[in-house]
């Protein structure tokens, strides 16, 4: 059996930091965790990976909303991009994500969704990003808040629609995106939540008691917090201010400092707490290449120093924002501890998604996905499932 340690490593647990530290991990496991004192013989291992008791030692980073990176989207609806996706983001220290889809005609959402089922139970491999499962962000969502979703293609929540596709990914379909006040007897988020999937309101016109009356029914989450929503004001505090403001809700946060201005983040940091915040990137096919035009669902987006921009609709239109970027400007903005940052990116989600049993943190007997960081934040190394999937040095790739 294959077999690999990491050995002089600072480890962040779940609730410490161990120093001086080694992890041992046995095909796709964590096998045992220690302080080096206590390390095993490193000839019983296939390849040794000193840290140096240098960065940090994390679990990988889940990505909950991502469209597309490299050239390849979601929505290509090809083994091929998804493959490149998988094979890209442990650059910047993802190794498992919700793809992602966006509002399109039936017909393509369903073959991205038949597409996404079959590359999660036939090609995902060790080594790569894991796919989790689908994210469908629309396309029951409010028109007047559409963003860069395509309004012609806008449909009311459909629960029969929903059952269907939820057949056709074979249950893998767990996050949706939707406008609760558009379902007003809220069918489709009560259907959702009886299922174990999570329903986050998201393009959304709400008014903060129409939220509040959905959270009662099984409402949890909110998408890109701020955007597509009604904003927060003195007299209605709206979509966004139900979504500070409920114990109930986890936020979804696109930390590029485009999307939610720095200074912001402060607030919503001290309503929410690490618990209650995921980072994600929303990061769509033109992320990792250069400025220029890109496709975003059948649309025109200009991509120009990190700005993703609708110009038709005159709107953002996701991000180029890679995880590990936006996880440093939160360290930055908010001064944060290595810990709270590992929550927001990694136990967060993964709790979440009814998954952290397996993922989300560094313990004896979960998945082996873990990530190397330097003391600036950069990603080193990253595994997937046991499997070295990214390396910055080929110090890393030679077994001792």
């Amino acid at each position: 059996m294959k077999s690999t340690i990491f050995t002089n490593a600072r480890i962040v647990l779940e609730n410490g930091i161990m120093e001086d530290g080694y992890i041992g991990i046995q095909e796709d496991k964590i096998k045992e965790i220690g302080r080096m004192q206590s390390c095993p013989t490193l000839k019983d291992f296939h390849q040794v990976i000193n840290c140096e008791n240098k960065g940090w030692l994390l679990p990988g980073m889940i990505d909950i909303h991502i469209h597309g990176i490299g050239g390849s989207d979601v929505m290509d609806a090809s083994i091929e991009s998804l493959d490149k996706m998988t094979h890209l983001l442990p650059q910047e220290g993802t190794t498992a994500f919700l793809a992602t889809t966006m509002t399109n005609p039936i017909d393509k959402i369903e073959k991205a969704i038949e597409n996404v089922t079959e590359y999660m139970e036939n090609h995902c491999h060790k080594g790569q990003a894991e796919v989790l499962g689908i994210h469908l962000e629309g396309p029951f969502i409010h028109p007047k808040q559409k963003g860069a979703q395509p309004e012609k293609d806008i449909i009311p929540p459909n629960i029969e629609l929903f059952k269907k596709w939820q057949n056709l990914a074979h249950q893998h379909i767990r996050l949706v995106t939707l406008a609760p006040e558009l379902d007003p007897k809220h069918t489709l988020i009560r259907y959702l939540k009886e299922t174990g999937v999570i329903a986050s309101m998201g393009h959304t016109d709400a008014t903060y008691n129409e939220v509040k009356k959905a959270v009662g029914a099984g409402l949890s989450q909110a998408t890109h917090l701020f955007n597509g929503m009604r904003g927060l004001h003195h007299r209605e505090p709206g979509a966004a201010g139900a979504a500070l403001l409920l114990d109930e809700m986890t936020i979804e946060i696109i930390a590029d400092g485009i999307h939610v201005n720095p200074a912001l983040m402060k607030l919503i940091y001290r309503l929410k707490g690490p618990e209650n915040m995921v980072l994600i990137t929303d990061s769509i096919r033109a992320k990792c290449l250069k400025n220029g035009t890109y496709d975003l669902g059948g649309q025109e987006v200009e991509v120009t120093d990190g700005r993703a921009w609708l110009t038709a609709q005159n709107s953002l239109a996701g991000s180029v924002l890679k995880l590990h970027e936006g996880r440093r400007n939160m360290e930055e903005w908010l001064d944060l501890g290595i810990q709270e940052l590992m929550r927001m990116t990694s136990s967060t989600p993964a709790k979440k998604l009814g998954i952290y049993d397996r993922k989300g943190s560094l313990t004896v007997g979960k998945d082996a996905d873990l990530i190397l960081l330097n003391e600036k934040g950069d990603v080193q190394l990253t595994v997937c499932r046991g499997e070295m999937a990214w390396s910055s040095s080929h110090k890393f790739l030679k077994p001792v």
